[in-house]
């Protein structure tokens, strides 16, 4: 793949990419992502008294998201979008799955029968986005650069919300916003943004991991880092539905919703993704990629469920690790899912990686997840913006940003319509979709080009 092509990349989609880099590159993929993988199920399992199997959740939460990330990058008989699209649990269901386990426990359900019901349903529910990628042609009209623009640039603003929580030392910790983890978090971003702005290409693919090395360093030196083991368990043996298999109509509805929700996340996540790496957006192979993806993020929910995952979304994090690394290479894609499927099968590797201070991720992240958001600015500015496109994208992001901000907006409708627009990305996205059908299109006057003796003429 010429230079040209590629811009600035260090290596494009297609070009492959030696063991070493690759690897470096994978873990700095893993480092983004980890919070966000094993967040969803340490939330579920505590809110739900699952304490017991909140490791073994923990363990096939990163097995089916390594999964779920192979088949992206490989795009093996259509399935996956072919790029780095790293797959992990998704936020989105957290509202809902904790409502259906509260919902089996007040039936007296035990904790295996929550698990059973919940899996039962998130395997069902994954054949939403399994069907809806085969009419992705038709919803082409859906998913214009406004709306997916729109969506991205609300996932990078959640997302950096989560990034200075953690720059802080997280929601619950006692030394909230001391001067130390702004320090810890602050040093750790300075030595990335150095690193990812040399020429030097090892010094831009080890950047993220070596000011995540940084930072740990600090943090042990400075006693805000102490290692604690890693854990009795050294394998862990998955298996399908250990907990059985039941099904509930009243608990599929909600959920099957939030996933027709998630695939127009996944729609900008996959659009950002092709941007970056320099591939058209305009083409049937950008249809095709967006099927695949959309069809990959259901099977990879299938798989998840069955081994007692919560479901699972593409992740807009890669997105900012791409920007900075120019590593765009879908051969990456394969590393980081064998890495996620090792510290699923091994528990102390994630573990450790666990332990990372959190005012070291914060930092670490915050670059990345402004790369999320310039992404759909991108997107959205692309073509020059008319009165009616710049309402649409007003009003998504007023609404998207004011139900982030005071989430008390939604308290008083009902647990469905807060599950539905609880976040930023799907409450805009879901209102620059109406807009945008509602809003009747401007039509500009055509402008007829003359020669000089017509404007002469015109001028007499």
């Amino acid at each position: 793949m010429s230079d040209e092509k590629n811009g600035s990349l260090l290596y494009g989609l297609e070009q492959r990419i030696p063991p070493l880099p690759a690897f470096f590159s994978a873990l700095q993929h893993v480092l983004a992502g980890l919070v966000g993988i094993i967040t969803p199920p340490l939330i579920i399992g505590a809110t739900l008294g699952l304490g017991e199997w909140m490791p073994y959740l923990i363990s096939m939460s990163l097995l089916a998201s390594g999964i779920g990330t192979f088949l992206q990058s490989n795009r093996v008989w259509g399935i996956g979008a072919g790029m780095i699209c790293m797959q992990g649990t998704s936020f989105a269901f957290l509202g809902v799955a904790i409502a259906g386990g509260m919902w089996v426990k007040a039936q007296g359900g035990t904790p295996q029968d929550v698990m059973a019901m919940l899996f039962g349903v998130n395997f069902v529910a994954a054949l939403v986005p399994v069907v809806v990628s085969r009419f992705i042609e038709p919803l082409k009209r859906i998913f214009t650069p406004i709306i997916t623009g729109s969506v991205i640039a609300l996932i990078g603003i959640s997302l950096i919300k989560v990034s200075v929580l953690n720059w802080c030392g997280g929601e619950k910790s006692a030394a909230f916003g001391s001067m130390s983890n702004i320090a810890l978090g602050a040093g750790t971003l300075a030595v990335i943004v150095v690193l990812s702005c040399a020429k030097n290409r090892w010094l831009r693919l080890s950047s993220v991991v070596v000011g995540i090395a940084v930072g740990c360093i600090a943090a042990a030196f400075t006693g805000q880092f102490h290692f604690s083991g890693v854990g009795e368990a050294w394998f862990r043996i998955p298996a399908l539905f250990p907990f059985g298999f039941n099904f509930n109509g009243a608990i599929f509805l909600p959920i099957a919703l939030v996933s027709l929700v998630c695939i127009l996340e996944a729609v900008g996540d996959l659009t950002a993704n092709c941007l970056i790496s320099r591939q058209s957006i305009e083409d049937g192979a950008f249809r095709s990629r967006l099927k695949g993806g959309i069809l990959a993020d259901g099977i990879s929910c299938m798989v998840a469920a069955m081994l007692c995952a919560f479901p699972n979304t593409t992740f807009a994090q890669n997105n900012g690790v791409i920007q900075m690394t120019g590593v765009a290479s879908r051969f990456v894609g394969r590393y980081i899912g064998v890495i996620l499927i090792l510290l699923g099968l091994f528990p102390p590797f994630g573990e450790v990686l666990r332990q990372i201070p959190l005012p070291v991720l914060g930092g670490a992240t915050m670059v990345m997840f402004g790369c999320v958001v310039a992404a759909g600015i991108r997107i959205i500015t692309q073509n020059p913006l008319t009165r009616r496109d710049m309402l649409i994208v007003g009003l998504a992001f007023g609404f998207g940003m004011g139900v982030e901000a005071v989430p008390a907006f939604l308290s008083h409708f009902p647990p469905l319509i807060g599950n539905l627009f609880g976040s930023a990305a799907t409450c805009g996205g879901l209102v620059a979709i109406v807009l945008n059908y509602i809003i009747p299109q401007e039509h500009e006057a055509a402008v007829v080009v003359k020669g000089s003796r017509d404007d002469r003429a015109e001028s007499l």
